[in-house]
């Protein structure tokens, strides 16, 4: 099998039984390329023993290559989901059977459950940023207008949608690639139709990433939210430059890298309230654990495996 801490894909699809012999058994797994770094483990595996649930959570590395055969073999290995992440989520979706209208909408899933042989395809990237926002900030997405940061694809694209689906006030979204913003800003200004919001600005669209953009927007907004890569490495630049945050604005990182990121060291000099990514990886795993069981997580232990994993 390799590494104790990642298993194989290529197992996962040929050898199955050596799975189901783990001590407890490996039940669900997280899919990823690269998959090392990832503390889903320590989260799930507090949960589990903690509600007394006889099995384990695993890590699984899967290229792109081996990543549908490997996601198709859940079904018969006795697995009961998995969570998927980085490069995966587009391929998950187009391999499971049925999607839930999150995935659909997004074209991503990062949570699979396994019922009667299908695969049942979630994305709880938008639930969970929800979440998050409301325990980091105490407030709904609802009543603010944000700014998405690399909302073209992946996290920013699901963070989107979810904003858009809640009717929050005002949604801007920025992206490199300007036009893939534009498309995603065109799919989701259906969902931003509100009686009680009329006026001369649109509620939804798209700008390009520079600062004189940013600039001419920023001060309607309240939440920025970088779902891009940017902050992962120490030596990236900040999502935006820091001068243009100011003390009333509220930033969330999605980025969940040790420490602050550049961004939210910004926002702590300008008086800003700031947040990383952390409490977003807490909530969509306690919403995967609740679409797998269907009973309420433990959240409070997944919270503090997470914070202890971070600490190592």
């Amino acid at each position: 099998m390799g590494n104790p801490d990642v298993f194989s894909a290529v197992a996962l699809a040929e050898s199955a039984e050596a799975f189901r012999s783990m001590e407890p058994p490996a039940r669900l797994a997280v899919f990823g390329d690269p998959i090392a770094h990832s503390v889903s483990p320590q989260m799930q595996n507090a949960a589990l023993q903690a509600c007394g649930l006889p099995c384990q959570y695993i890590r699984i590395h899967a290229t792109a290559e081996e990543f549908p055969a490997a996601l198709r073999a859940l079904s018969t290995s006795g697995f009961l989901g998995a969570n998927v992440t980085i490069p995966h989520k587009v391929a998950a979706a187009q391999n499971c059977d049925f999607l839930d209208d999150s995935a659909k909408l997004i074209g991503a899933a990062n949570t699979v459950l396994v019922e009667n042989g299908k695969l049942h395809g979630f994305n709880t990237d938008g639930p969970g940023f929800v979440r998050a926002i409301r325990e980091e900030f105490y407030v709904d997405v609802r009543d603010l207008r944000v700014m998405v940061f690399g909302a073209g694809g992946g996290a920013g694209r699901a963070i989107a949608a979810q904003c858009a689906s809640e009717r929050c006030e005002r949604l801007v979204l920025v992206n490199r690639t300007f036009e893939k913003a534009k498309t995603l800003a065109a799919e989701l200004e259906k969902q931003m139709a509100s009686d009680r919001l009329l006026g001369p600005r649109d509620r939804c669209f798209a700008i390009p990433w520079d600062e004189p953009s940013i600039a001419e927007e920023i001060a309607s907004c309240d939440l920025l939210v970088n779902a891009s890569s940017l902050g992962m490495k120490r030596s990236d630049p900040p999502a935006l430059p820091g001068h243009l945050i100011t003390p009333n604005l509220l930033v969330y990182d999605a980025v969940y890298a040790g420490g602050n990121s550049r961004l939210l060291e910004a926002a702590l000099e300008a008086g800003a309230r700031g947040a990383n990514g952390l409490s977003m990886l807490l909530h969509q795993g306690a919403i995967a654990f609740e679409i797998w069981f269907n009973r309420d997580a433990p959240l409070e232990i997944m919270r503090n495996a997470l914070l202890k994993a971070q600490k190592k």
